[in-house]
């Protein structure tokens, strides 16, 4: 006879509370999403690419391979809808978080309405861990300060190793901990590699995972650094690759949509895209060009087999411990290729963020490409040939933007293996389709708040229904002004500014007026049947008016629905050179704490500032006071030689240093370095404000120079700031982490505060602004 739980006054007259059982069920499977940045629908070999992806290939075998699968155009707002299920504009993510702006569809701040599926797990009895790329927190929380609430760990993971921004580098990145930014001690040994790593720690958690409960299932998120930029690999990986490319993107993509027709990936018969306007025949280019050009789509290649290599490790511990086959194993790229190395390729992409014209590299670099002395991303030809068959690239609306590789693998659980599905499907459809394959109702609460309903259409059906037509009928795409709108076969794109940049006439981004958009509504719109043009080849704007209209007027219909407006091309250059920071700011750091996110960092660009530190010198008096950044571009202000220096790097092209003509005596001392602005920024040609530079000791002068040549928009992704201490390649003739050797208290950056101006530079300031 069964009893009623009960307390009563000692344990005999008690009959204890039943254990919750756990929701998940032994046989729940697990749950890997792996997720790849930067990554076209024509790179890799299951899609008959040139690039080698055996454990991708692998995961093919054993499940279904997708060849109508879109996501977003760019990194952020497809993480966000893989998360959760929602459009990227209904999740306030438009974009990247640095781009935020005050209005709902743009602040970077996904709503607890749209709970992430790690919540939804997490409450179904699986582990959630989450190791590598974040990149879904806005930046006013990216800070040891800041609420946690929007970090992984707040967003229903249990565990998080990783980074938070949008790319790092993967020999020396700067990563995470759970809620805590992680201070290292020593460099990164030279055989580090950020994919290698990742893969180690997933391991790590799911062994820590299994030695606590042999069968509670784990939902794994994966979202490797590989591929974006920088293309960073081991030599041995990158030298599998050498001469592979040396026909040059034209001939890649020739032979790529013939193996794409081959394989059943695109329609038999449907053109390649045409020839982009903006991208050079290979033919056209010097040796030399080629030479390096075809070294970097090497250090690309390297990078990505490299990262399949990691994850078949993974694959073979779970195989290894009896777990592989019950797997539910998701591959996806965020966004089609990327063209952020320009026309000609970039030895050092900071230059791109930094907004400045990039390098593009000579054969004296070639062999360093790929390598820790190179911050390197290939030519947007590489990338025009990474979306084969489609046109254009990543940030555009487009197919080539849009289009991606899409694998789904769980051999216990989905027949059919080695199949193709061509329904439309988008990456809004994952996390309906995941709870339909687990059988589970999407949550009407989490944490207690009252869910709002997904806008994704699972697609599991069609995975045993293999000739099933698309549930997923209409799609519309957005990003920073570039426009399409998917229904039903047919696709309408409004490229904004251009079809492309040379007959655009200008550069993407760019802001959106009111009369732009009356023009592109009057004509700038084009239209494609993707049933027989999947590439979009032929516009039909001009005979289908009819179709055209209906599509148009269904993508504002959708923009309404789902939050889009305003539309917001946005360009990355400040409007004046105070208007990144309109008011003073004072920061405070201590040594030996972790780094500083280059969010909330310090920001020194194109303003006047002052850095101080307060420091006691003994007998080893060297040392970093404080650095962001690194030979890619940043400062240093440290001791070395006992002198008092200032090194600022224009992002690798030019670097500075202002050194001090006394040496610091033993005691207690101020070090000051105050630079003031003499002129604005020349944002065309990729010039920030130039301005004076001085050292002090105690007040008193001790050395100056000028900063000519500064970073005009972003200072550096590579090292983040530090305080008494940098592990990032170093400015000079030190070895990391060269932690300052005296007592270093605090170093005090004020920005834009007013303060007594030295007689030595006020009339030179004077003059100068005149």
């Amino acid at each position: 006879m069964t009893q009623i739980p009960r307390i009563g006054r000692t344990g005999d007259e008690s009959v204890p509370f039943p254990k919750p059982q756990k929701k998940s069920g032994a046989r729940a499977p697990n749950i890997v999403f792996w997720l790849i940045d930067d990554a076209g629908f024509g790179n890799f070999s299951p899609y008959g690419g040139l690039v080698d992806m055996p454990v991708m290939q692998r995961l093919a075998d054993r499940g279904v391979t997708f060849s109508n699968a879109h996501v977003t155009p760019l990194c952020t707002p497809t993480r966000s809808s893989l998360m959760t299920g929602k459009n990227h504009h209904a999740n306030h993510m438009s974009a990247v978080p640095r781009f935020s702006q005050g209005f709902p569809a743009h602040d970077s701040q996904i709503p607890r309405e749209h709970g992430f599926v790690s919540e939804m797990l997490l409450e179904e009895g699986y582990a959630t861990l989450c190791v590598g790329k974040w990149h879904l927190t806005g930046i006013d929380d990216m800070s040891m300060a800041a609420s946690r609430k929007n970090w992984p760990l707040g967003r229903g993971f249990e565990r998080f190793y990783g980074f938070m921004a949008g790319q790092t580098s993967q020999f020396a990145p700067h990563l995470v901990l759970d809620n805590h930014s992680l201070r290292r001690d020593q460099a990164f040994p030279e055989e580090y590699h950020l994919s290698e790593d990742m893969v180690d720690r997933s391991i790590e958690y799911i062994g820590d995972l299994r030695g606590g409960d042999a069968e509670k299932p784990f939902f794994l998120y994966l979202p490797f650094g590989a591929t974006h930029a920088p293309h960073h690999a081991p030599r041995e990986w990158i030298d599998r690759y050498k001469g592979k490319f040396d026909d040059g993107w034209d001939a890649y993509r020739e032979t790529v949509h013939a193996q794409q027709k081959a394989k059943g990936l695109v329609v038999d018969g449907s053109p390649l895209s045409l020839r982009d306007p903006d991208v050079p025949a290979w033919d056209s280019l010097s040796a030399e060009q080629r030479r390096v050009s075809a070294r970097y789509m090497e250090a690309f290649a390297g990078m990505a087999s490299h990262m399949d290599h990691q994850v078949g490790r993974l694959m073979d511990y779970l195989e290894d411990i009896g777990e592989l086959d019950n797997t539910v194993i998701l591959v996806l790229a965020d966004n089609g290729a990327s063209s952020e190395g320009g026309a000609t390729g970039a030895f050092n992409n900071q230059q791109f963020q930094g907004g400045i014209p990039q390098d593009s590299g000579t054969d004296e670099m070639i062999d360093q490409i790929g390598g820790p002395r190179s911050y390197n991303h290939y030519p947007w030809g590489w990338a025009w040939a990474g979306n084969t068959p489609f046109r254009r690239w990543k940030r555009e609306t487009y197919r080539g933007g849009c289009a991606v590789p899409f694998v789904l693998s769980w051999p216990d659980g989905i027949g059919d293996h080695g199949s193709i599905r061509d329904q439309f499907v988008h990456v809004v459809d994952v996390v309906p389709t995941l709870l339909d394959l687990l059988k589970l109702e999407q949550p009407k609460q989490l944490n207690g708040v009252t869910q709002a309903a997904m806008d994704g259409v699972s697609f599991a059906a069609h995975l045993a229904e293999p000739d099933r037509p698309s549930d997923h009928i209409t799609q519309y795409f957005e990003i920073m002004g570039h426009r399409s709108i998917y229904h039903d076969g047919w696709r309408a794109v409004a490229p904004w500014p251009g079809p492309s940049h040379k007959e655009a006439g200008r550069m993407w981004p760019a802001e959106i007026t009111g009369t732009d958009m009356d023009r592109i509504e009057a004509e700038g719109w084009e239209l494609y049947n993707v049933v027989t043009d999947p590439a979009e080849t032929q516009d039909l704007a001009q005979t289908e008016p009819a179709m055209l209209a209906q599509l148009k007027a269904l993508w504002w219909h959708e923009a309404g629905k789902y939050g889009v407006l305003p539309v917001l091309g946005r360009s990355q250059r400040p409007a004046d050179a105070d208007e990144m920071i309109a008011k003073p700011r004072s920061h405070v750091y201590f040594p030996a704490t972790a780094p500083v996110f280059i969010e909330t960092a310090a920001n020194i660009i194109n303003v006047d500032y002052r850095m101080t530190a307060d420091l006691t010198v003994g007998d080893h008096p060297d040392g970093m006071l404080l650095a962001h950044g690194g030979e890619f571009g940043g400062y240093g202000f440290m001791v070395r030689d006992g002198l008092p220096r200032f090194v600022y790097n224009y992002l690798g092209i030019e670097q500075v240093e202002i050194v001090s003509e006394t040496r610091l005596a033993p005691g207690r001392h101020k070090v000051e370095f105050e630079f003031t602005k003499t002129g604005a920024p020349d944002f065309a040609r990729g010039f920030g404000a130039p301005g004076q530079g001085v050292l002090r000791i105690d007040g008193q002068k001790v050395g100056q120079g000028r900063l000519d040549r500064t970073v005009p928009v972003m200072l550096s992704f590579s090292g983040m700031q530090t305080c008494g201490y940098h592990l990032a390649e170093p400015f000079g003739e030190y070895d990391p982490p060269f932690t300052f050797g005296g007592v270093l208290h605090r170093v005090t950056v004020d920005i834009n505060t007013p303060g007594p101006i030295p007689d030595d530079l006020a009339m030179e300031t004077y003059l100068a602004r005149q």
